[in-house]
């Protein structure tokens, strides 16, 4: 069976990976000297405790040696591994996924890198999609095929507070028409073609998680579903409550925000992703 590896930006935490079997290199956020390994060397909690605190952090792509240690232990499992990348627009790490294939000890097995235009919810759900297919007896090419048909379906959109962090973090993209548009507004944000844009300005928080909910309501047919957030855990429930009543979908995932995606968009940030 191919064996699927990814990054951190999916947002699927450890442990659900592991019943997964989806092995996830971490991306690396740094405050000051000090680096960690997302969702390993620091907790989400801890890391929105720093950010909410007035730290602010950085982030750095997982190094290509991450990659070539997963890969040379995977050749105990499987012959065959596809490792699904984020957006390379948005981050090196899918370089060093490639680069870690050159690394390998052990050339017994078969890496082929590939990668989406996604990142955060939109970019998991697809990762676990691949992974079902492996599951259910994939062959590597047509996993490669699934990912770019995916690629086509998968959506997320995302709302919080201040453009600030997106600013600090040098990710904004697209979303920078926003700035300095309104002095009071929350935005909303999609990852578009594989980049940063601006989609939406509404008034208030509540105004944002209507859009969110209009928004995942236009599409006919959803087959898979998430909701994401950074620290509003209760918001999230009752979005999830709110999709569920219109979605006969049989998970809705919900997936917390780690400190890579977090360090560019707050604490307060909430978000849906969907794929058609």
């Amino acid at each position: 069976m191919v064996k699927i590896v990814t990054d951190s930006t999916t947002e699927i935490s450890p442990e659900r990976a592991k019943e997964l079997g989806i092995e996830v290199v971490p991306i690396w956020v740094n405050f000051g000297s000090e680096s960690y390994r997302e969702r390993i060397d620091i907790t989400t909690d801890e890391f929105y405790r720093r950010l909410e605190a007035g730290e602010f952090p950085t982030t750095g792509a997982s190094p290509a040696g991450a990659f070539a240690e997963v890969y040379d232990r995977l050749v105990e499992e499987t012959d065959e591994v596809l490792a699904v990348m984020l957006s390379p627009k948005l981050s090196a790490t899918y370089e060093s996924a490639l680069r870690g294939v050159s690394l390998m000890k052990n050339t017994r097995c078969h890496v082929e890198v590939v990668h989406d235009n996604q990142t955060t919810g939109s970019h998991g759900l697809l990762v676990m999609a691949a992974n079902e297919a492996a599951q259910q007896g994939a062959t590597i090419e047509e996993l490669k095929e699934l990912v770019q048909e995916l690629d086509k379906k998968a959506h997320v959109r995302l709302t919080f507070d201040t453009m600030e962090y997106l600013k600090r973090g040098g990710r904004i993209g697209g979303a920078q028409a926003f700035l300095g548009s309104m002095l009071h507004f929350h935005p909303v944000i999609g990852v578009i073609n594989g980049v940063v844009d601006g989609v939406a300005r509404v008034r208030s928080r509540k105004q944002a998680l209507d859009w969110l909910i209009n928004f995942a309501s236009g599409f006919n047919n959803v087959s898979k579903m998430a909701v994401e957030y950074a620290t509003t855990k209760e918001e999230a429930r009752e979005l999830v409550q709110r999709l569920g009543s219109i979605f006969s979908i049989d998970r809705i995932e919900q997936f917390t925000i780690g400190p890579v995606i977090g360090t560019h968009l707050g604490p307060h940030t909430i978000g849906v992703a969907l794929i058609e």
